[in-house]
């Protein structure tokens, strides 16, 4: 990562809805977030936090509608990709943004074959010839890992392995060598094994090619072991952000200190429980005016229903979204 380095992704003040005939959600609020160039940003949070909607919402891959992008500025190389004209941004996708989506078995094709998946992007966007398309797609599998490449070129999605599928998803995000990288939790659906090896290969990627990369997961484990950063997200707003190290060793909200506190921990008693967090995310139906945390937080206050708290910097690059001052509560 390029320490002071200017962002290859500038996110501010991001708002999405989605228009049902229940009423609008309010799926991502005032999102503001950057990406330096090498950097891997880790994004944590429950189910239904606003993790996949903000990073879908950067590039306009939600259906509109239902979805609506209310404000907000997505700077990527000099251009707002939501201003950006139809046409652009498709060649923005894939070219200049690779996305791995969480399930390799719907993202994929059953009727293409792999090699066929591949060479696509290599086409369109890079004006490759279908013999050169071929070559790159081959060396593309073998980058990640899959034996017998310009064999397995040949064949489908259904002729590979869960955790194959998800190598092949990463080859075609890697395909046209793009700037940043977003993976919305390539490796829930995979087990733990070959979840360690997805992990692994990322690492290794991100070595060789220096891409930025955003990682969507819930697993607050998996993001301890390769990200730099990390946004936790509830309610469709970040309420805290910061260096790895710095969020893992002072949580500042009590959010994130009940999400690392759910972690099983490896040298525990076996007679502890796993803790859980009590009570359900908000859905979202109204625009937030109080803490989205309150109902389900052992610290809130009058305050904490009257008013949204917002990000203010506890220490060197560490936000958070709290009225709870946890370092008074600690003395």
């Amino acid at each position: 990562m390029a320490d002071g380095a200017l962002p290859v992704l500038d996110v501010k003040n991001l708002k999405t809805v989605f228009r049902t005939r229940a009423g609008d959600i309010h799926a991502v609020n005032s999102v503001s977030f950057d990406l330096k160039p090498g950097e891997l940003l880790g994004v944590v949070g429950e189910s239904g936090s606003g993790k996949s909607v903000t990073m879908m919402s950067l590039l306009r891959l939600l259906p509109m509608p239902p979805a609506e992008i209310l404000q907000g500025q997505v700077m990527l190389g000099g251009r707002d990709l939501l201003t950006t004209g139809e046409d652009d941004l498709r060649a923005v996708r894939g070219r200049e943004v690779g996305f791995i989506f969480q399930d390799p078995m719907t993202s994929l094709n059953p009727v293409f074959t792999v090699g066929f998946q591949i060479m696509e992007p290599l086409r369109r966007h890079m004006g490759m010839t279908r013999a050169q398309a071929r070559r790159r797609a081959a060396e593309l599998l073998q980058l990640v890992g899959i034996p017998d490449a310009e064999r397995r070129l040949k064949d489908y999605p259904h002729q590979f392995s869960g955790g194959m599928r998800q190598r092949v998803m990463i080859a075609i995000a890697l395909a046209c060598d793009p700037q940043v990288l977003i993976a919305d939790e390539p490796t829930t659906a995979l087990d733990v094994t070959i979840q360690a090896q997805i992990l692994e290969l990322v690492k290794e990627l991100r070595q060789k090619l220096g891409m930025a990369i955003i990682w969507i997961t819930h697993d607050l484990g998996v993001i301890a072991g390769i990200a730099d950063r990390v946004m936790v997200m509830y309610g469709g707003q970040v309420v805290e952000h910061g260096p790895v190290r710095e969020i893992f060793r002072n949580p500042a909200h009590p959010y994130t200190r009940a999400l690392l506190q759910t972690v099983p921990k490896v040298h525990g008693d076996r007679d502890d429980k796993l803790r859980v967090i009590e009570g359900q995310p908000p859905i979202m139906v109204t625009v937030p005016t109080a803490c989205p945390f309150r109902d389900r937080c052992a610290h809130a206050f009058d305050r904490c229903a009257r008013e949204n708290p917002a990000r203010r910097e506890i220490a060197p690059g560490h936000d958070v979204a709290c009225h709870w001052d946890h370092h008074e509560a600690a003395t």
